[in-house]
């Protein structure tokens, strides 16, 4: 079952800081709306971790869907063209820009990249929703600026509400952190030109 995240959902009790080089990096993105997708995998793939396919048709620009594959929360974000240029603001802030120190799974080639995402679709991320520190799912508050609980300098991106941990908008961790690596960036590819399939490559390989 997907489920549809709000950068206003999450008014987290817990104060921590964050580097403020990069406020308004990504204003004006868009508030993020409701999706929901036609496509679900029965409980039963989902428990022998099959791939899972995601109509992207209705996600627009600055927004998030969520979906599970293998027991976890996926992250799928159509980055508007701000939050893309966030990315690159982000790439001395952040502690490994390139990933060479993936969490539990390899990057994938193709995602090798400033964006972390395919060189085709660079709007797209995908990113497995669990914090590296203790497992925790990061919230999306993609909103820049004062809101509750966070300084006034946000600029708009991923916050982990257990211990503070946050990821810019590719998912790559924050330097001084409690997380020690970015999010992992599951195989995916395009079976459409509005669907992704996540848990396989164009070869069908995992």
């Amino acid at each position: 079952m997907e489920t549809v995240q709000s950068p206003h959902e999450d008014n987290s009790r817990r104060q921590w800081l964050i580097t403020p080089s990069i406020a308004g990096g990504i204003a004006g993105v868009a508030t993020l709306v409701p999706f929901v997708a036609s496509m679900a995998p029965s409980e039963k793939s989902r428990a022998a971790g099959a791939p899972v396919a995601v109509d992207i048709s209705r996600l627009p620009p600055g927004a998030m869907i969520t979906v599970a594959w293998r027991g976890v929360p996926v992250f799928l974000v159509n980055r508007a063209p701000a939050m893309l240029q966030a990315v690159n603001i982000a790439n001395s802030m952040v502690a490994d820009p390139s990933t060479e120190r993936p969490f539990s799974m390899p990057l994938p080639d193709y995602c090798k990249n400033e964006y972390r995402s395919r060189a085709d679709h660079q709007n797209l991320l995908v990113v497995v929703g669990v914090c590296t520190h203790l497992g925790c799912t990061p919230r999306p508050r993609f909103e820049p600026g004062p809101q509750v609980n966070l300084p006034d300098s946000w600029p708009g991106d991923f916050l982990c509400p257990c211990h503070g941990s946050t990821y810019d908008l590719a998912g790559r961790v924050f330097k001084n952190k409690p997380a020690p690596e970015n999010l992992d960036v599951p195989q995916f590819r395009f079976a459409s030109a509005t669907t992704v399939t996540i848990g396989e490559n164009e070869r069908g390989e995992a």
